[in-house]
């Protein structure tokens, strides 16, 4: 790190910044993201107890999926006060402590999530190539032991972020484009030499974002590779069908990162405005989607809340 004079001037707070340009109808904007978060965390929460309070849904599938919502109600609520405390109340001082936990709780998230569905790929892919060992594989008590895995990565391999911020001093500008703090934005404010930080960012979306994509398309050639040897049509769709809403949830998650990613890396003169929206779908659709999703395509699952509101 440079050297920094100490009569420099040390920024105390950052500022979060909304949509830019549109201060007038930060109030109109703040009624569907207010709708947006209370379906995400309503959404999320009654995945989770419906599995949890049914024997019958304590399936691999099931688990992996109340894994995945128990992180989208975690990614929800990390956002969710520093964004509305924006638009409703107008709110954008952040400590720099606050900012740097802040990143540190969305980009483990970000991971877990990530981890979580390549575990839930190959769910299906055991679940189709060898349904007959699916359960005797797929044990409950290895289950838990994959999600601590997953838990522990994330953690493991985000808690250099705010270390590596912490030692800097900011004093450029403590602006943020965002409503919420990011570790690559975050060190572009600061007075130093920010390479570390650049090469260990890259390499750990490379390490996980990057390798768990990978895994998943590898586990979804596989599965194709066995349903087009089934010889039964219906067979062929039924197993197809169970990784619908799977593929879904893969979509909507890896989509807007790699849009970001490829404004970050090789389209820099875009409007800054595609890369805050960009952001705010990519932390905010997932949560919103994978319950819905789920809802909607799981048979078991749709039949157990239509049984709870029904009585």
């Amino acid at each position: 790190m440079s050297a920094i004079n100490d009569t420099t001037f040390q920024h105390e707070v950052f500022l979060l910044t909304g949509i830019p340009g549109q201060e007038d109808i930060y109030l109109w904007i703040s009624i569907p993201l207010c709708l947006i978060y209370a379906i995400s965390i309503v959404g999320n929460s009654f995945i989770v107890f419906i599995i949890k309070t049914n024997p019958s849904l304590h399936e691999p599938m099931y688990i992996c999926l109340s894994m995945l919502a128990i992180t989208d109600l975690g990614l929800s609520i990390t956002t969710m006060l520093t964004t509305l405390g924006i638009f409703l109340l107008n709110s954008r001082e952040i400590s720099h402590d606050a900012c740097f936990a802040q990143l540190f709780f969305i980009h483990a998230l970000e991971c877990i999530e990530s981890s979580v569905l390549l575990l839930m790929s190959f769910d299906r892919l055991i679940a189709i190539h060898d349904p007959l060992r699916y359960a005797s594989i797929l044990t409950h008590k290895r289950l838990a032991k994959m999600w601590i895995a997953c838990m522990l990565r994330g953690v493991a391999v985000m808690v250099p972020f705010p270390i590596l911020l912490k030692r800097f001093r900011y004093c450029r500008s403590n602006v943020l484009s965002h409503s919420y703090c990011l570790h690559q934005e975050v060190m572009m404010l600061a007075c130093a030499d920010i390479t570390v930080n650049n090469i260990y960012g890259l390499y750990i979306t490379l390490l996980t974002e990057g390798l768990d994509s990978l895994l998943i398309f590898l586990s979804y050639v596989m599965i194709l590779k066995t349903v087009l040897s089934i010889t039964s049509h219906a067979e062929c769709l039924r197993a197809l069908n169970t990784c619908i809403s799977h593929l879904c949830a893969v979509l909507v998650f890896y989509t807007p990162l790699i849009g970001l990613v490829l404004i970050h890396r090789f389209w820099k003169n875009s409007s800054p405005l595609i890369s805050i929206l960009l952001g705010y779908v990519y932390l905010m659709f997932p949560p919103l989607m994978n319950p819905i999703v789920y809802s909607v395509k799981s048979k078991h699952l749709r039949a157990r809340i239509v049984k709870i509101f029904v009585n």
